[in-house]
């Protein structure tokens, strides 16, 4: 099963909210780079699908934090599939439409400049990083007020003017806290930065 198809798969299987396909029917057509996006210019899955490996990484990682012992008995976490699926596969909606592809020079490990692919940041909905996403969403279907809060605080204090906002966030809305933890063993444990390979030929200065 490929990337697309699970992902897919998750979707129409949990979350069932009305105007949740006509999201995905955004997120699949011409008008949505969403399964083929990388997740980030330089940094953890810098490539072609990297979004979508990322979203389905979140939402294991955060299956994975809620089935705890810890989580269940001691912080008293419970959440529907749907809520899981919305806040993980969700999260990063604001990045779909914004990387373009270009190329960079580097030089590989005998001090030779290669010319390597790599992405360009180019945003023409600046709305904010979780707070965009929350946006996209919202205008195909209602989330939950800890939903909308998960997705909005989801890069934690790594993101944010005033910490302040960050920690209260996390105090009302645990799911905010597990949603964050989650992204963050994503992105630093099963991703992490990877330079793409160096194109055959290629040379710069």
């Amino acid at each position: 099963m490929t990337d697309r198809e699970r992902f897919i798969e998750i979707y129409q299987h949990e979350i069932r909210r009305e105007g949740a396909a006509q999201l995905l029917e955004f997120l699949t057509g011409t008008g949505s780079d969403f399964f083929t996006a990388p997740a980030s210019t330089r940094f953890h899955n810098n490539f072609e699908g990297g979004l979508l490996q990322h979203s389905l990484n979140v939402y294991d990682c955060l299956r994975a934090y809620l089935d705890r012992p810890t989580a269940k008995e001691l912080f008293h976490l419970s959440y529907s599939p749907e809520s899981v699926a919305i806040v993980s596969l969700l999260h990063d909606l604001c990045k779909v439409n914004v990387y373009k592809p270009g190329t960079r020079n580097v030089k590989d490990e005998k001090g030779v400049w290669r010319t390597v692919p790599t992405y360009e940041f180019n945003d023409r909905l600046p709305y904010g990083h979780g707070e965009k996403s929350v946006y996209i969403i919202s205008g195909y279907m209602r989330l939950t007020r800890e939903e909308a809060f998960a997705i909005r605080y989801h890069m934690g204090f790594s993101n944010e003017d005033d910490p302040r906002n960050v920690g209260t966030a996390f105090e009302l809305f645990p799911l905010a806290l597990a949603l964050s933890i989650a992204d963050t063993e994503a992105t630093y444990f099963l991703e992490g930065k990877k330079d793409p390979p160096a194109q055959p030929g290629g040379s710069g200065s």
